[in-house]
């Protein structure tokens, strides 16, 4: 696999999230170790985010995403990276250490960047139009979506969020719904 070639530095969680990484790129990969994240690792961030940018990519779970939020706070113009829970498991065990190196490369082409202004195109009417919302496969196509436009899963409210916050277009949305549905009925 040729190596991908990213400018910014990509924030992660552990060492062995950094090992896959390093298989796909030769960026600067900074490792959080979790919540306890030391004051010279919070300067190399800061450092790495003033002179290169950051691409958050923790975890999809619920540590992950506090600390995507605890890193966002203080780093709010960094992009993202989302990889789907289905393809960071292994043996009950969610991680991006256990993604192939195809999946973190896949999710890497799909980093998106918070805008300036969140935009409100999107809302709740907008799920339950399109099944992302009321049914019981509601939640599967919304991982599938979310998936596709590199923004990951989340619950209606945050989905919804998220949509507005990346400023997916219209056109990007219902695109993403098409194909999601597609594999949904093969």
């Amino acid at each position: 696999m040729e190596k991908i070639k990213i400018k910014e530095a990509i924030v992660v969680e552990g060492r062995d999230d950094a090992a896959v990484l390093h298989l796909v790129t030769d960026a600067l990969v900074i490792e959080t170790h979790g919540f306890g994240i030391r004051k010279a690792t919070w300067e190399l961030l800061e450092k790495a985010y003033e002179e290169k940018g950051l691409i958050i990519l923790t975890d999809p779970d619920f540590s992950g995403e506090e600390i995507r939020k605890r890193l966002t706070k203080k780093f709010p113009l960094s992009k993202h990276a989302y990889m789907p829970r289905k393809k960071a498991i292994k043996n009950g065990d969610i991680g991006i250490e256990n993604s192939t190196p195809e999946d973190v490369a896949e999710v890497l082409k799909k980093v998106c960047t918070i805008c300036a202004g969140e935009s409100r195109q999107f809302s709740a009417e907008d799920l339950d139009r399109t099944g992302l919302a009321g049914t019981a496969k509601s939640k599967s196509l919304r991982e599938k979506v979310g998936a596709e436009l590199g923004i990951g899963y989340g619950n209606c409210s945050s989905f919804v969020k998220k949509l507005n916050s990346f400023g997916i277009s219209r056109e990007m949305f219902e695109k993403a719904i098409a194909k999601a549905k597609s594999e949904e009925s093969n």
